[in-house]
Parts: structure tokens; C-alpha cells; sequence
């Protein structure tokens, strides 16, 4: 897997929610450049395990649209008859 790589404005996101969550939740500061940084060790560390949960959940999705297009499709069977 490459590795996770996120655009400016994703990390500026990522960085405020990092550091509000210190704010609120622990009580504590945290700057900008820890808080890249502790976002870049998430990703690093942790990264593959939610991409690969993403994944499992599309495969999933996916499975559930083709099983219900199927039946969809076995509705429009017409009846036959049978012959001798």
C-alpha cells in the first residue's frame, strides 16, 4: 500500500480536530507541528487498518447491490411452458 498522503487543506483539518480534541478532552495544548506529526504516526501505524476496513465495507455494499439486482433480474423471468 502507498503510503497515506493527504492535501494542505486536509492536514489543516486534521490538525485543528487534533488539537481541539486535546483542548476539550484532555484539557492540554497541543501545537501545530505535534499534532502533524501525531497525525503522520496515525496514518503510518494505523492507516492500513481503516483503509482496509473502507474496503471490506465497498466489497460489502457490493455484494448486497448484485444480490439484490439479481433478484431483480430472476423477477423478470417470464413463465414458460414446459415442453414435452
Amino acid at each position: 500500500m502507498k503510503p497515506i498522503k493527504f492535501d494542505r487543506e486536509e492536514t489543516k483539518a486534521i490538525v485543528g480536530e487534533i488539537q481541539d480534541y486535546f483542548r476539550e478532552e484532555l484539557d492540554q495544548s497541543i501545537g501545530a507541528i505535534p499534532a502533524e506529526m501525531l497525525m503522520q504516526f496515525f496514518a503510518d501505524k494505523m492507516g492500513a487498518y481503516y483503509y482496509n476496513r473502507g474496503l471490506y465495507d465497498a466489497q460489502a455494499l457490493i455484494r448486497k447491490q448484485i444480490e439484490n439486482l439479481t433478484d431483480e433480474i430472476f423477477a423478470l423471468e417470464q413463465p414458460t411452458k414446459h415442453l414435452r
